[in-house]
């Protein structure tokens, strides 16, 4: 395999979408045994500060629509406070069977950016701790960070509290 190829075999659609929209980012690697770790494993295998590291958690609404919430990997989603961010009167987790297929992206390698098509977005209020964050680069292994602002913008994605407290 050529160099070039080797290259680009690490540009996922995610880092694409952030590389054609012009936004400056950071790629981090890491070996994920058996190609998952828990989120706070990654911080660590990182040397990041968790409160900085987040996690992209899709949901199902009442009404049937998706929604992505991103928090940080030590924090616990609060579907009540997603719900109410959303509009919906329940929400649950979507089913781990339909991630792939709803999102184009597998559990562990899921970024909130460059899905099969947009879905409505919000990131944990903490992330406005920092100027940037550090989201899944779309594969297991691959985590990139970039500006909080440009990661709204792209996904469009507002700030709300989402974390259980």
């Amino acid at each position: 395999m050529s160099r070039k190829k080797d290259k680009h075999t690490h540009k996922t659609n995610a880092v694409r979408m952030v590389e054609a929209a012009g936004i400056p980012y950071k790629t981090y690697e890491y070996d994920a045994p058996e190609g998952f770790l828990d989120g706070l494993s990654v911080a660590r295998a990182l040397g990041q500060n968790p409160g900085q590291v987040f996690k992209t958690l899709v949901t199902a609404g009442a009404g049937g629509e998706n929604y992505v919430c991103v928090i940080p990997v030590g924090g616990e989603l609060d579907l009540k406070k997603a719900a109410r961010h959303f509009g919906e009167k329940k929400m649950e987790m979507l089913r781990s069977k339909l991630l792939t297929q709803t999102t184009g992206y597998i559990k562990g390698g899921c970024s909130p950016v460059g899905m099969k098509k947009p879905l409505p977005t919000a990131i944990d209020i903490s992330a406005e701790d920092f100027e940037t964050i550090i989201v899944s680069g779309g594969k297991v292994g691959l985590q990139m960070e970039l500006p909080l602002k440009e990661l709204m913008k792209i996904t469009g994605a507002e700030t709300a509290p989402l974390t259980a407290d």
